[in-house]
């Protein structure tokens, strides 16, 4: 190229910083595969400043890119050679992977916005937080799906909790086009596998493993990643309890049938069954217990100060995380409810897509328990109740 046609040629730095955006924004760096994709874009935005290196030289926006994705690549151990992340919309992109898919259907459409995702957990004693970040408390027993939508199935039962009851979470990952076949996986108190119910670890072909397992900690911590359809799960054991986080994608989330509403996730438990008044739920007064427990629960051996005390030495924000562990605390006496429900707002950073969502704070606003604060709790979209969230 001569100097001449050098001059006419425009820096197109911006291009190569937006397209680097666009790879990128989507990508969760704690779910599964963030590096991989990650390093990809990095590699495809190291490609394009090099492309560009002689009509931006002398360009301090080109040069301070040039050094940032070498302190990213570092950062990241990311290899100078390898696959990269491809922008152009004729490239045909792996169907078995849910952002790449959805990625090029964006392109091809003239859109760059990435996908929205959701998030629901279960946790304690029992909490419900659905895919809008409303909290609830509910005394259904029986079975009752989660998640029941055309890709996915997430299947409970709830029981009241006495001595030798135990908890069973089953996932029904449906079959995707040639992505993966059928599986399914199922926790009991207990017994936390580390596979499906088949014995095997992943779904689809054995190189991309579109579905797998994957164990964090033995008989305590699993993760399932489903790139096919976007989906992330977490299940836990935390004393004699089972807990539940899962992200997917919004529109994935929301496609299924009318005969498929009942859906604790998406639209929370029917009114009929949850125990709470406009976010208000007694306490136990000192020496007794609410109706619900007396049956099945020992008395507390922890007062409200010392809840309180306990709670914070695990959580530092007097968020609806914090005040659900002082209730669990005040109505059962397990101190693994503490842990319960450190580990699901751990999950919800994991998680989450937004950030300014994480934390839920009572009704008051102030975080403070009021005058009556040992008769009642305000706990703004949630209740918390003295039955036990079981799965079978």
């Amino acid at each position: 190229m001569t100097d001449e046609a050098l001059l006419q040629t425009p820096c197109r730095i911006q291009k190569c910083t937006t397209d680097f955006v666009s790879l990128t924004s989507h990508l969760n760096s704690a779910l599964d595969g963030f590096d991989l994709e990650f390093c990809k874009a990095l590699r495809a935005y190291s490609a394009c400043t090099y492309r560009n290196s002689k009509v931006c030289r002398g360009n301090l926006v080109y040069h301070s890119a040039v050094l940032g994705i070498s302190d990213l690549m570092s950062q990241r151990n990311c290899s100078k050679d390898g696959p990269t992340s491809s922008t152009n919309p004729e490239v045909t992109h792996d169907p078995c992977n849910y952002s790449g898919r959805i990625g090029a259907r964006e392109l091809r459409g003239g859109e760059q916005t990435p996908p929205a995702y959701l998030f629901c957990g279960l946790f304690g004693d029992p909490h419900l937080r659905t895919f809008k970040d409303h909290f609830q408390t509910c005394k259904v027993e029986g079975a009752w799906p989660l998640i029941d939508n055309n890709t996915y199935q997430c299947k409970s039962r709830m029981c009241l909790l006495v001595p030798g009851s135990s908890a069973t979470i089953t996932i029904i990952f449906k079959s995707y086009q040639d992505c993966t076949e059928q599986k399914v996986y199922q926790a009991v108190t207990d017994d936390l596998p580390a596979a499906f119910v088949d014995g095997t670890t992943s779904g689809g072909d054995s190189d991309t493993k579109s579905l797998r397992i994957v164990e964090r900690v033995s008989g305590r911590s699993v993760e399932m990643h489903a790139r096919y359809i976007g989906a992330t799960v977490f299940v836990r054991q935390v004393g004699r309890y089972l807990t539940l986080a899962i992200r997917m994608p919004e529109e994935l989330a929301m496609a299924y049938e009318e005969s498929q509403d009942l859906q604790l996730c998406v639209n929370g438990c029917p009114s009929s069954e949850r125990i709470d008044d406009s976010g208000h739920l007694p306490l136990p007064v000192l020496g007794q217990l609410l109706p619900h427990a007396a049956s099945t629960q020992p008395w507390s051996v922890y007062t409200l100060e010392s809840a309180t005390t306990k709670c914070h030495e695990k959580m530092l924000v007097k968020d609806i995380y914090f005040y659900s562990c002082v209730f669990d605390l005040l109505t059962t006496g397990d101190a693994n409810f503490t842990a319960a429900a450190h580990s699901a707002l751990q999950d919800v950073e994991a998680l989450h897509p937004r950030k300014e969502r994480w934390h839920i704070f009572p009704n008051s606003g102030n975080g403070d328990m009021g005058k009556n604060s040992k008769l009642a709790v305000s706990l703004g979209l949630v209740c918390l109740i003295l039955l036990s969230w079981m799965f079978l």
